[in-house]
């Protein structure tokens, strides 16, 4: 459709012309305004932002991260380490909570500038035009929505396009239910620039079951801070507040209290693992939906005694500590940030074989792996590196050194920092944006490391 009006306007190449035609085009549920001269056919330049300036002229690049709220949590923490290590001559981060703060974002809102409370409900869609007029007004360059699917996925991205915000990514964390990238969400793929996974595995899945086009989909590790977790004595203080017998051997999960982190298998495995270790302890670390049903599990198993729910933990590098034995029981990861904290902390791990879960713990060498909900497994594993303290020494010496090697924090700063300046100066030259091949696995898909 066309429309001619009378109005003035300037071309591109600055002349006063009397035509202007309107091109409307539909595009993923967001009309898409082309303003062209009617006589010369060059664009009018209505929109400043149109015309990017080059990124060594246009002094550091605003980021603005969007999700819905910040619990404790490990894609949370992960984005708080994210934040707080990205170059500030380069970029200027900032949070959107669409909902809510959370916990880890009133410790954001202290250092960066943090926005919270856009969203009422699910079918509040003067959310768009809120989050439109955030970005115009907080002039930002670059939207990263953080979490697979939903509200912020959806509403971050649309909002970016309407605003005229170069660069528009998507992190995605979770692989499989709950956390899927609906119909709604795929229809906004023509519009964005990236899905970023967090291992190489993760990328394969994103192509082959969230329909994220391979071109677009790139792999940043997800890291942790080796210079926080690091191996240490056991804190005397914390043995005394869980009440933890000196001698007791300590078998602890971190993750938050939801289904698919299969809490119940952790607690059936502790089962086991006491009677044939009678003495051994166990940490549930995290909070969630789930609690009240986990310990009254655990007081059916007969359990009460033995295991300490902790809730969520702000010293998780000092409770890491009393652990002899890391174990995970998910029903599914993507590339879960607890293995790599206990990894980087000398923690013999005990996981499934699921997700990208076999890329991080080497069955033999970092730990060990089982088959998802084979809770027998599980507990032999345990058991035996309760038994053989050197064996487990030696798997928690190995797996730091992976740690450092492969998914140290500053690796995954580095990525996401060249991702967003290579799309920002592809989109200031008005060159497509594109991702260069270089993938082992999949030719299609980058690797950022």
């Amino acid at each position: 459709m066309k429309y001619s009006i009378g109005r003035r306007w300037k071309c591109g190449q600055r002349r006063v012309c009397l035509k202007v035609q309107f091109k409307l085009e539909f595009i993923v549920g967001a009309w898409n305004i082309e303003i062209h001269c009617g006589y010369c056919k060059d664009p009018v330049m209505l929109n400043k932002r149109n015309k990017l300036k080059p990124l060594e002229d246009c002094g550091p690049l605003r980021v603005m991260f969007i999700t819905t709220s910040m619990p404790v949590g490990g894609a949370e923490t992960l984005l708080v380490d994210l934040v707080r290590r990205m170059d500030r001559s380069r970029f200027s981060p900032e949070l959107c909570c669409l909902k809510f703060r959370g916990p880890l974002g009133y410790v954001l809102a202290e250092e960066i500038p943090t926005f919270s409370g856009l969203l009422t409900n699910k079918y509040d869609f003067g959310v768009l035009a809120r989050l439109k007029n955030l970005m115009l007004r907080r002039h930002v360059d670059a939207v990263v929505t953080v979490g697979t699917g939903g509200d912020r996925m959806f509403w971050g991205r649309l909002a970016a396009r309407w605003a005229g915000v170069p660069v528009i990514c998507s992190a995605l964390h979770s692989t499989g239910l709950p956390d899927r990238v609906e119909f709604s969400n795929r229809l906004l793929t023509p519009i964005t620039d990236a899905f970023i996974a967090v291992a190489k595995p993760h990328g394969l899945y994103l192509t082959t079951n969230e329909g994220c086009p391979a071109s677009k989909v790139r792999v940043i590790c997800n890291g942790v801070d080796v210079e926080k977790f690091h191996p240490r004595w056991p804190v005397a203080d914390l043995r005394k507040e869980f009440d933890l017998p000196q001698n007791s051997p300590v078998v602890g999960i971190i993750a938050a209290l939801r289904p698919e982190k299969r809490h119940d298998l952790f607690l059936r495995s502790a089962q086991i693992i006491r009677r044939e270790v009678p003495q051994t302890k166990f940490l549930i670390v995290g909070d969630g939906p789930q609690r009240e049903e986990l310990e009254r599990l655990a007081g059916e198993l007969s359990l009460n005694d033995c295991v300490r729910f902790l809730g969520s933990r702000d010293d998780v590098p000092q409770v890491l500590s009393l652990l002899n034995v890391f174990m995970l029981t998910s029903q599914m990861e993507a590339n879960p940030v607890s293995i790599l904290e206990a990894m980087a902390s000398e923690k013999p791990v005990v996981a499934p074989n699921v997700g990208s879960i076999p890329e991080t713990v080497v069955h033999g060498k970092s730990g060990f792996l089982f088959e998802a909900e084979d809770v027998e497994s599980s507990a032999a594993m345990a058991v035996d590196l309760l038994a053989c303290p050197q064996k487990a020494e030696e798997m928690g010496r190995h797996g730091r050194e992976q740690v450092i090697t492969n998914w140290s924090v500053d690796r995954m700063v580095e990525g996401y920092q060249d991702m967003i300046a290579e799309i920002y100066t592809q989109k200031a030259r008005g060159k497509k944006t594109t991702v260069s091949q270089d993938k082992p696995r999949d030719e299609s898909v980058k690797i950022e490391n």
